[in-house]
Parts: C-alpha cells; structure tokens; sequence
C-alpha cells in the first residue's frame, strides 16, 4: 500500500473529506490528501479486487490509483471525492484488463469464444458508462449535483434536501429530470457512433 506520513487520522475523524480538500487545497500539504485518501483504501481495493480478480494485482492498482489521484486533485478540485476515486479505480482497472487481453499467447486462441463475448460486453459496459460520465456534466448544475448524490453516493431525498437546500419536490424533480435528460444525451451519443 501508500504510506503516506505517519499520520493518527483519529484525530481527524470529525473532519469531512470536503473540509479536508479544503484545507489541501488551500494550503497544498499532502498529509490532508493522506489522511482523506487512507479512508478509501478499503473501499479502492474491493474496487479494484473486483475486477482484476487478484489481490496483489489489486493492491499495486491502488497504490497507482493513489499517485494519480495526488497528481490530478493538485491541478484541479473535485467535487465528490467518493465518486471520483471510484470512476478513476474503474478506469484504472479497465485499462489494466485491456492490456492484459492485447497480449494473448497464439496457443490460447482456442477458448476465445466464451471471453470474446465477455470481452464485448465489457467493452459496450465500458463505452456506456464513459457516455453517461460525459453527459453527466452536460446536465445543469442542479440536475448533476442531485443525480451525482443520489445514484453516485447512494444519498437519500432527505440527505439530499438537507446537503443542498433544496426542496424535496425540487430534488425528486431534479433527478427525474436529470434521469430522463442522461438518458436522452447518451442515444444521441450512442447513436452518432453507429
């Protein structure tokens, strides 16, 4: 795993992962990455055990997975730290599992038929949910912060209402509109790759 400075984060338990950005952001020392980033090191693992099927394969993605994180949350903020980890862990995995089928052994073309369709599906997952990350942020900023709480960080209408201020009319609109509009964006999408 990523050591980052032996850092008690009991401590800093009470302290949310935005005010810890916060302060990251403000004054750019790594130990509030540390202390924000060492909470999803769970959570990055099961990610990434989930889809490389290998715990050492797994551990090496999060470690990697962090550096990235350090270099990217350095040039610009994040909104939703949770989501984000979670789309950079996925694609991360993604690309690993894409490397790993460019190079198969001429003697093992014999069971392509059963991973050929995997792999398909896998990749038509793959292009569907980069298609729904793009479109997420064509929604308006009231559509994507509601959608992004509820289907991304699993927030209820009233955690939702009580994060943004808004009504709970306005959030139940919000992601039933947001919904409908995803959906419209990513067949416009999916049809002008056809």
């Amino acid at each position: 795993m990523l050591y980052f400075e032996a850092v008690s984060t009991d401590k800093y338990h009470h302290i949310t992962d935005t005010e810890l950005l916060d302060k990251f952001y403000s004054d750019h020392d790594n130990q509030w990455l540390g202390i924000v980033l060492q909470r999803y090191t769970v959570l990055l693992l099961g990610v990434c055990m989930k889809y490389l099927k290998n715990e050492e394969e797994a551990k090496d993605a999060v470690q990697q997975i962090f550096l990235k994180a350090i270099m990217e949350l350095g040039k610009y903020k994040v909104a939703y730290l949770k989501s984000w980890l979670y789309m950079v862990a996925r694609n991360h995995c993604l690309m690993k599992l894409r490397d790993k089928n460019v190079f198969i052994p001429v003697e093992d073309h014999t069971n392509l038929s059963a991973n050929e369709t995997d792999q398909k599906e896998l990749v038509e997952k793959e292009i569907t949910l980069s298609l729904l990350e793009t479109s997420l942020e064509e929604l308006n900023t009231e559509q994507k912060t509601c959608v992004t709480l509820f289907y991304l960080q699993k927030k209820s209408y009233h955690e939702i209402v009580e994060t943004t201020g808004f009504s709970l009319l306005q959030v139940k609109s919000y992601i039933q509109n947001g919904k409908r509009n995803l959906k419209i964006l990513v067949e416009k999408k999916m049809n002008t790759k056809e």
